[in-house]
């Protein structure tokens, strides 16, 4: 989805974006035995879906998403947590584009 070459435009492009194609922000690459079984490299993540994290504080961990939120274009998966400053623990938000899909959930 290019709407313009600036950085500033692709930024303003993300922020306002409407649902339909915020859809499409949150895509994660497969794992090799899903491609050769889908044929496609990426997919929308979903609610359930395992997940591998690839980079940061939690990589080389696996889990099941929690939650995907359209509107800050993260996913929540269980079990990867922090501490907050007044003790309570919370989800750690996570870029899609730094997990891989090793399960599926049910789709339509």
């Amino acid at each position: 989805m290019i709407s313009s070459r600036k950085p500033r435009s692709q930024r303003k492009f993300r922020y306002t974006a409407p649902l339909h194609i915020r859809k499409k922000f949150v895509h994660a690459h497969l794992s090799k035995e899903l491609r050769e079984k889908l044929k496609k490299r990426a997919i929308q993540i979903k609610k359930g879906d395992k997940v591998r994290v690839l980079r940061g504080r939690f990589k080389g961990k696996e889990g099941k998403v929690a939650r995907v939120d359209l509107s800050k274009l993260k996913i929540y998966i269980e079990g990867m947590t922090i501490k907050k400053a007044n003790g309570k623990e919370s989800l750690y938000p996570i870029d899609p584009s730094n997990v891989m899909i090793i399960e599926l959930t049910e789709r339509k």
